[in-house]
């Protein structure tokens, strides 16, 4: 949901319309979050939740998202912090698990999602500092029908999807290949947390995804050229968004003014438990302390991203020669060749979390006596096979006829999974375990 707003944004200050912003100033809606507002100069961090939240779904829709009515609690369904630097130059988007197990102010540990309906927008924004310890300057909320406005508005978006995908809970119903859709397809992209092993982390993944297409496509379309549809664009924005009583879309659009996808990047927290059990039996996430602690220092002190300067202008390299392929661009199965209970599905969450596709996991290998750890993998994919194989060192490489994709069997020697290294090439879930970052151009569905 959070997707819908943030490419709002970035539109409404990509051109020049000074008459728009000082109308969407006066039309947002305004809730109480306890930030200072929007700074005249100097770095600006913006809490940017999407909510859990029915409120203006007809019936029709309702349904086809299968979401039912709405339930009167406040829940974040998305949650990212958004830098913006002091030269106006870069924004750097942090994305924040809604299962991050972390202290809310007067409540003791508790998941961050949590924080919003415990104590509303003042207890998130309270929450967030603490545990970035960072001052957050404004605040940003938008809903499910926000989103699929914001997206409409667009004129739609592009997704990618590495596989088909079935999942009754979303309603997501979609092909494997990259498609053009609407607000209500996007939002179900957004939500879908069940056709993956890492659930959240991989709906992150996807999620910036889609601010990515949606900047591209913005940008590219002229949309701030034309005065008709930006204003259609930002009216649709404004009737669903809700801001702090601070926020100044007119100083925010000098902060941000020619931003383009090559100066967003997108990180996701760095985390150092993927499954962790809380107290009550329930299943969270562990920030990777020192690391996160690096992360939010760095935008404390407004330090440029790494690579910024040379972002988009690289050119793209073929996947096929393996040249800059990354981890999200690879599929796999991973099946279990041991006694060793749960392997497989640990094996990927774990790859998952390097930013690795993975199709299928949790599986049985008709042979529960492998010695040795192999990767799989059809013709033409031996460069897919050589990334995987260099996250679990020592596993051979086998090249097998007839197979959809990357296939791993996991031996009792060389299945462990070396976690990524620093300044390694990665995708947004690979920086859930290490914190590295991708810009929004490259995120996008080419």
């Amino acid at each position: 949901m959070a997707s819908g707003v943030l490419s709002a944004l970035v539109m409404l200050v990509a051109g020049s319309a000074w008459g728009l912003t000082s109308y969407i100033n006066g039309h947002l809606g305004r809730v109480n979050a306890g930030t200072s507002g929007t700074p005249a100069s100097g770095p600006l961090n913006i809490v940017v939740a999407g909510l859990d939240e029915r409120t203006g779904l007809t019936r029709r829709q309702q349904q086809l998202l299968h979401v039912g009515a709405n339930t009167g609690e406040l829940d974040t369904d998305t949650l990212m912090l958004v830098h913006v630097s002091a030269s106006h130059r870069f924004v750097q988007v942090v994305s924040l698990p809604r299962d991050s197990w972390v202290n809310i102010p007067g409540h003791g540990m508790d998941k961050i999602n949590s924080a919003l309906s415990l104590g509303g927008p003042q207890l998130m924004v309270q929450t967030i500092e603490q545990a970035t310890g960072l001052t957050v300057n404004d605040y940003i909320e938008v809903n499910f029908l926000g989103f699929v406005k914001v997206i409409d508005a667009l004129g739609g978006v592009n997704i990618c999807l590495p596989y088909a995908v079935d999942d009754q809970y979303s309603g997501l119903h979609m092909s494997a290949g990259e498609h053009h859709v609407d607000g209500i397809t996007a939002l179900e992209f957004a939500r879908d947390r069940h056709s993956f092993p890492t659930s959240d982390l991989a709906r992150i993944q996807d999620q910036q995804q889609l601010i990515s297409t949606a900047l591209s496509e913005g940008i590219s379309s002229g949309m701030v050229a034309n005065p008709l549809r930006l204003e259609r664009f930002l009216s649709a924005a404004s009737a669903t968004v809700k801001v702090d009583q601070g926020f100044n879309v007119v100083r925010l659009a000098d902060e941000m003014r020619g931003i383009s996808a090559n100066d967003v990047t997108f990180t996701t927290v760095p985390l150092s438990n993927l499954n962790y059990q809380t107290p009550s039996g329930e299943s969270a996430v562990l920030w990777n302390t020192s690391a996160a602690a690096a992360l939010f220092n760095g935008l404390k002190n407004d330090q440029t991203p790494a690579g910024h300067k040379a972002a988009g202008h690289a050119g793209a390299k073929s996947k096929s020669a393996g040249h800059g392929l990354k981890p999200a661009q690879v599929s796999v199965d991973v099946y279990n060749g041991t006694l060793i209970g749960g392997l497989s599905g640990d094996t990927g969450t774990q790859l998952a979390a390097l930013g690795f596709r993975v199709d299928r996991s949790g599986l049985d290998w008709t042979s529960q006596n492998l010695t040795q750890t192999v990767v799989q993998y059809p013709a033409g994919q031996e460069a897919d096979a050589k990334l995987v194989a260099k996250a679990m060192p020592g596993a051979g490489l086998q090249e097998v006829k007839g197979l959809p994709r990357v296939r791993i069997l996991l031996g009792s020697n060389n299945h462990a999974v070396q976690p990524a290294t620093p300044g390694a090439s990665s995708s947004p879930s690979q920086s859930a375990s290490a914190g590295q970052q991708k810009t929004a151009a490259q995120d996008t569905c080419h």
